[in-house]
């Protein structure tokens, strides 16, 4: 065999099929584009699904790709075995209706054989069960012995999605020899021993499935080839682990020195070496690729693959944060194939980071809750409550398949059902605090059977077009004439009039006809590029009559100033917070511009403020909008900027505004960026995890809302007695005189409360050698209990206390324990929360500490009565 490092394997390939007239095309995102029914881009063959399924048409019927692909089913083997992993990379070639079985299985042969030097008697075969054909052409024209050619079934070599393309698949084998076998005299592939190992997968698409089942021949058939970059490699550099690869084993060896071990000499450090370098190429992709850290989507798979590597580092030892460092080495390992990775390994740090000490932070007091809830259970049921699990998910952030790897190395299983039924009822109470918006849905239908061409939009260039009617819609019917008055649609052959999209709202106007007035509140534009007029109408209306389309520009003109503010302001943003500043969507309307980005913290108010400065920089330039229609691949070779979920067509429409912005638009725009006249930034939050929102406005709402900020300062000023110009100051001297008041305050209730430090020790009863008191404090905050506690704590010695202090519908209640008492079984956080109900409230801590919340103040007597009952209990007082 023809040793090979990873990259120079990965290019041997690709050139290769290059050279047998395949074009070379760059592996896609680990997000499919515009694919819901998947999470993650785990084949190669992914990012030509619409191609196979002939909903577009590829540029080259011949195509070859490596593909970074992220799988987590087998999960769980990952580390314990020699080949598993959630990241890998797919190496491929593809046939839309070109070559079939007869060139695409000599072609692996050739690349097996002559490319990589494996000898031909270790080569063994598989195929599908009656795939004669290809069985021929293997043995035949390829001269494969007719004894190393296997037939296996459905679930070994088929291939398909359920519906649609499908076909038999053929399987390329390597003998590893008898050693690594099960000595059985039939041992061959499909056998479950280490012997065989399989290098490449061989797709033939030539059924087309219905959804009964039935299988028709496709009038175009198709090649789909797979094969493991990783476990290639392995078997070519003579190692018997992926992770002993040039590329995997200096990541590996990384981790081994940070935790203080070494790589294979302890097992169970092994595993977790191996878990922590595959999860973080994982990581380091998908982060590179867009996605964020969240609890949901691929945002939870990223999550779930962090915090495994978290949980696997503690048990190396490892309780700092340092998975930012084995970012470093995963991208000096990865960049001669990725070089792209290099300009957002920053970033790419940044949100590793961050996330790592979020999870530290709760990984604790998470852990001590799931040994207790381990413990629990595992002298009775063996099995953690639906509930319990997730409370561990949502407060403490412990994935649900963290919580079943933990329990399950205890002998405990999690109930699921019960998990995923408290996860539902989550989303049920997000969903009902969410305004269901419904958008055309069914209704389209009655559009559809119009069968009218796409409309033509004149809007670029003019406000008001004169326009036949092609189609009217009342009542979710075709109609051939309005009469009277009424809610109605009105289809033009041509409008000026935007409809909703890209972000952008409708246009707003009026259709005005010999005999009637149609007053536009919506346009909306179907599937099939038809443009639909929504709205009221007076008089009559008749189809194929010519009206006229005027839109209001005083709805028109301050939708367009926000519209190119917005692009302005993601370039801003690119320049001042980093290129991963992407839009993750957006609102332009006539009042305002509401800009969604991907970004991981808040942006600090100086950021802002440059931000702010440097779109009205680019506005006082006075720069000209220029629009051009041309082809995608040139719009971002030009340097266009285009939106990862925009789906875009063969020609595409570039705004540039001068030399600042040049982005992929279909919307409106003034003619020149001074236009838009002045801009302010309103509101910057968090919508979601890793998502934040900046709220704007431009021309005359950018002036009212300085007006309205001009007003309260003079209104501040009066109050405070002041000039506008010197509020700042006297507010600091008001806050500081505040401080100082709450500071005496606070000194007066604990010198009051301490005062009754003697007559509370007096109450204290003596349970087995300790000290138990539980009494209600008047006028005191949580932290004059605490303080009070931690008091009575030193005067008395070995202890267990709980405090009670409420007014004005609000309880604090504390509970402590020393050393002493919790050695006796006192659990101040088991404690609390069952006092808590007693005064309506809820809380929780640890076994020397705890606190709660409550807003019944009258029950603060049955609280420290049942606290007191409780303590005696547990200590046989």
């Amino acid at each position: 065999m023809q040793a090979m490092t990873v990259d120079q394997l990965r290019e041997a390939f690709l050139s290769f099929f290059e050279k047998h007239q395949h074009l070379r095309v760059a592996g896609a995102s680990l997000v499919p584009h515009n694919d819901p029914t998947l999470l993650l881009t785990a084949a190669g063959m992914v990012p030509f699904k619409p191609y196979f399924l002939g909903q577009e048409e590829p540029p080259c019927r011949r195509i070859t790709s490596c593909q970074r692909c992220v799988r987590t089913p087998d999960i769980d083997n990952v580390g314990i075995t020699d080949r598993h992993a959630t990241f890998f990379e797919m190496l491929g070639n593809f046939s839309f209706g070109d070559y079939f079985k007869k060139e695409a299985i000599p072609f692996a042969w050739e690349f097996c054989v002559d490319v990589l030097k494996i000898a031909p008697e270790r080569l063994w075969v598989t195929i599908y069960e009656d795939d004669d054909e290809a069985y021929a052409i293997w043995r035949d024209s390829v001269g494969v012995p007719a004894e190393k050619i296997g037939r296996l079934g459905k679930e070994d070599n088929w291939w398909g999605l359920g519906i649609g393309p499908c076909g038999p698949c053929s399987e390329i084998y390597v003998d590893r020899g008898p050693e690594l076998g099960c000595g059985k005299p039939d041992c061959r592939p499909g056998c479950d021993c280490e012997r065989f190992m399989e290098i490449w997968n061989l797709v033939f698409n030539q059924y087309d499935q219905a959804e009964d089942g039935t299988l028709s021949p496709l009038e175009r058939t198709g090649i789909d080839t797979g094969m493991g970059l990783e476990r290639l490699a392995a078997m070519l550099q003579g190692v018997s682990s992926i992770f002993d690869t040039d590329v995997m084993r200096p990541i590996v060896t990384y981790i081994a020195e940070q935790a203080g071990v070494q790589y294979r000499v302890n097992p169970k450090h092994d595993v977790s070496l191996r878990v922590i370098s595959d999860h973080m190429r994982s990581v380091t992709f998908m982060i590179h690729d867009g996605i964020l850290p969240g609890n949901e989507g691929r945002g939870y798979v990223l999550r779930r693959l962090l915090r495994r590597a978290v949980r696997h580092a503690r048990l190396l030892g490892i309780e700092r944060s340092f998975l930012s460092g084995v970012v470093d080495v995963v991208v000096r390992q990865m960049q001669a194939g990725y070089p792209e990775l290099v300009s957002s390994l920053e970033y790419i740090k940044r949100i590793v980071n961050l996330e790592e000490q979020r999870f530290h932070e709760t990984l604790d007091q998470g852990m001590e809750i799931l040994q207790r809830l381990i413990e629990s259970v595992q002298g009775t049921t063996k099995e953690i409550k639906g509930d319990d699990a997730f409370r561990l998910h949502d407060t403490f952030g412990f994935p649900l398949e963290l919580t079943m790897e933990i329990a399950a190395d205890k002998g405990v299983t999690v109930d699921t059902d019960g998990f995923n039924a408290a996860m539902e009822k989550q989303r049920e109470r997000a969903r009902a605090a969410r305004a269901e918006q419904g958008y055309l849905g069914a209704d389209m239908g009655v559009y559809n059977e119009l069968d009218l061409p796409a409309g033509e939009f004149l809007g670029y260039d003019t406000l008001e077009a004169s326009a036949e009617i092609v189609g009217l819609v009342q009542n979710e019917e075709p109609v051939g004439r309005l009469q009277g008055s009424g809610k109605a649609d009105i289809i033009l052959a041509a409008t000026p009039f935007y409809p909703e999209g890209g972000g952008q709202v409708a246009d707003k106007g009026v259709i005005t006809g010999a005999q009637g007035s149609f007053h536009v509140e919506r346009v909306f534009k179907t599937g099939k590029g038809v443009i639909v007029h929504s709205g009221v109408f007076t008089g009559d209306f008749e189809l194929h009559e010519t009206v006229s389309a005027k839109v209001q520009p005083e709805h028109r003109m301050p939708t367009a100033r926000n519209h190119t503010a917005t692009h302005l302001l993601h370039k801003s943003l690119h320049e001042v917070i980093g290129e991963h500043a992407n839009q993750a969507g957006s609102l332009v309307s006539p009042e305002r511009l509401r800009f969604d980005f991907n970004h991981y913290e808040a942006i600090s108010v100086a950021d802002l403020a440059e931000i702010e400065r440097r779109v009205n920089a680019a506005i006082l330039r006075n720069m000209p909008v220029i629009t051009k229609v041309t082809s995608f691949d040139a719009a971002v070779k030009a340097g266009a900027m285009a939106l990862f979920d925009e789906k875009y067509g063969d020609k595409v429409r570039i705004v540039s505004v001068g030399d600042y912005s040049m982005e992929l638009c279909g919307g409106t725009h003034v003619r020149s960026s001074g236009e838009i006249g002045l801009f302010r930034i309103v509101s910057e939050g968090s919508i979601a995890s890793g998502v934040r929102r900046i709220e704007a406005v431009t021309g005359e709402g950018a002036l009212q809302y300085i007006d309205e900020l001009s007003q309260t300062l003079e209104f501040a000023a009066s109050r405070l007695q002041v000039t506008p110009r010197d509020v700042p100051q006297q507010i600091d001297k008001v806050m500081g005189r505040m401080k100082q008041l709450e500071k005496e305050i606070n000194e007066l209730k604990g010198k009051l409360v301490g005062s009754q430090l003697d007559d509370l020790l007096n109450q204290a009863i003596d349970c087995g050698g300790i000290k138990v008191l539980a009494a209600v404090i008047p006028n005191a905050d949580m932290t004059a209990l605490c303080e009070l506690g931690d008091r009575l704590k030193e005067r008395m010695g070995p202890s267990a206390l709980a405090l009670s202090s409420g007014s004005n519908g609000k309880v604090h209640l504390v509970m402590m324990a020393t050393t002493e008492a919790v050695a006796k079984g006192v659990h101040a956080g088991d404690l609390i929360r069952k006092v808590a109900e007693h005064v309506d409230g809820k809380g929780g801590g640890m076994p020397t500490m705890a606190r709660a919340g409550g807003k019944n103040p009258a029950g603060q007597e049955k609280a420290m009565a049942a606290a007191l009952e409780a303590l005696r209990e547990v200590l046989g007082g």
